[in-house]
């Protein structure tokens, strides 16, 4: 039998669970019994079965994508908060966000009573700013449609495109007596992880960091020469509403403030190559300067990869909220239709050994994500810096 290729991605997001849960997901050692694979089968049978008795006899027509994308989110919802499933769209922003970078206009936009507006000024050099874009600007139509009845992120997802191809938009400006017709080249947009970096007074840095893409350990870098780093007397590193991203640009910030050879995490999962120690690798004699990291309920990820490990090693005072609690680390996978899924496979612990993940298990999603305090962190996971301060895991 042909599978539709929204059945096919169901079937791959099945087999790549079951492969992990047998312990073996693309590390070299899948090992699926005949009874796992019989399992697999079984499964994707009654999956397709069930589908085609609800296109055939449901009240309403059925979107197939929509009803085995739902599928797919019910499926993972029973591993753990973290894993997802991303259609073209959501998987497109996510690689965009990811890279650090994409092909638009270079404008923020926001939908201020019904109409989709400028909200800030364009980006310097881009092509919003070429062409003379402002703040306050409405997008009445892209590519003559009429955004009046678009939502928010159609109207983004049509601005952007490929680079070098052409979008003609239609404005209305306050104060001009006709819509302006623009006819805008995309071209490549930086989406910064710094927003700010600059000295609070003499000798005494701030850095504002609001995620980690490939391009946060170069701006890092660059915000530190800015502030003249080996001249500081202090900095204070912001990473408060920081949800954050690349496990490897977590290393790599990390190195900026470590001594060569400390550890900065260890990841454990049921993989070949999954249990990993991971240690600074770079020598940053000039990077002695007092630090101060701040965070919040909102950080998380690599946020408190970073902060765990600065911490463990008593670089720097901690200051804030009790942090997210996000110690899962997910692999990525590109699936058919430009889908994806993000699937944990691994653990993370701090350098002294805490698993900063909080528990999941007795609350719902929705509490999980928008309630921090419903789920406060346990203090029965207890270890030590290195000068031996007490520190807990969960967050």
């Amino acid at each position: 039998m042909k599978l539709r290729p929204s059945r096919a991605i169901f079937c791959l997001v099945l087999v790549l669970m079951v492969s992990a849960v047998l312990g073996g997901l693309f590390g070299g050692q899948v090992r699926a019994t005949t009874k796992g694979e019989e399992d697999v089968d079984s499964s994707i049978k009654v999956f397709s079965n069930l589908l085609g008795l609800v296109e055939e006899n449901y009240a309403n027509e059925v979107d197939a994508d929509k009803a085995v994308y739902g599928a797919i989110d019910g499926m993972l919802r029973t591993l753990d908060p973290h894993s997802k499933f991303f259609d073209p769209k959501a998987f497109n922003s996510l690689r965009e966000d990811q890279r650090g970078k994409y092909y638009g206009l270079g404008i923020q936009v926001t939908t201020r009573f019904g109409k989709v507006t400028v909200i800030s000024p364009p980006f310097l050099g881009s092509p919003a700013e070429k062409v003379g874009l402002r703040v306050g600007d409405v997008i009445a139509k892209v590519n003559g449609e009429s955004t009046d009845k678009m939502d928010l992120n159609d109207v983004v997802s049509r601005l952007k495109g490929p680079r070098g191809t052409s979008v003609k938009i239609q404005i209305i400006r306050p104060g001009a007596d006709e819509p302006i017709e623009l006819s805008v080249i995309r071209d490549e947009i930086a989406k910064y992880t710094i927003s700010n970096a600059f000295l609070i007074r003499p000798r005494i840095g701030y850095i504002k960091l609001d995620s980690f893409a490939e391009t946060t350990g170069a701006e890092l870098r660059d915000s530190l020469k800015k502030l003249d780093y080996k001249n500081l007397d202090g900095l204070v590193f912001d990473l408060r509403n920081n949800p954050g991203g690349l496990l490897q640009e977590a290393i790599e910030v990390c190195e900026t403030y470590l001594e060569k050879g400390q550890l900065i995490v260890e990841t454990r999962g049921r993989t070949r190559g999954s249990n990993r120690p991971y240690s600074s690798q770079k020598l940053n004699s000039d990077n002695h300067f007092p630090l101060v990291v701040l965070i919040n309920a909102q950080s998380a990820s690599a946020s408190e990869i970073v902060a765990g490990a600065i911490q463990d090693h008593d670089r720097g005072l901690i200051v804030g909220q009790t942090s997210f609690g996000k110690g899962l680390v997910q692999s990525v996978y590109p699936l058919s239709k430009n889908a994806g899924l993000a699937l944990t496979t691994q653990k993370w612990y701090t350098p002294s050994g805490r698993l900063i993940q909080r528990d999941y298990s007795q609350i719902s999603q929705f509490d999980y994500y928008n309630h921090r305090e419903t789920s406060p962190a346990k203090r029965d996971d207890i270890k030590h810096s290195d000068i031996g301060r007490i520190v807990y895991g969960g967050g």
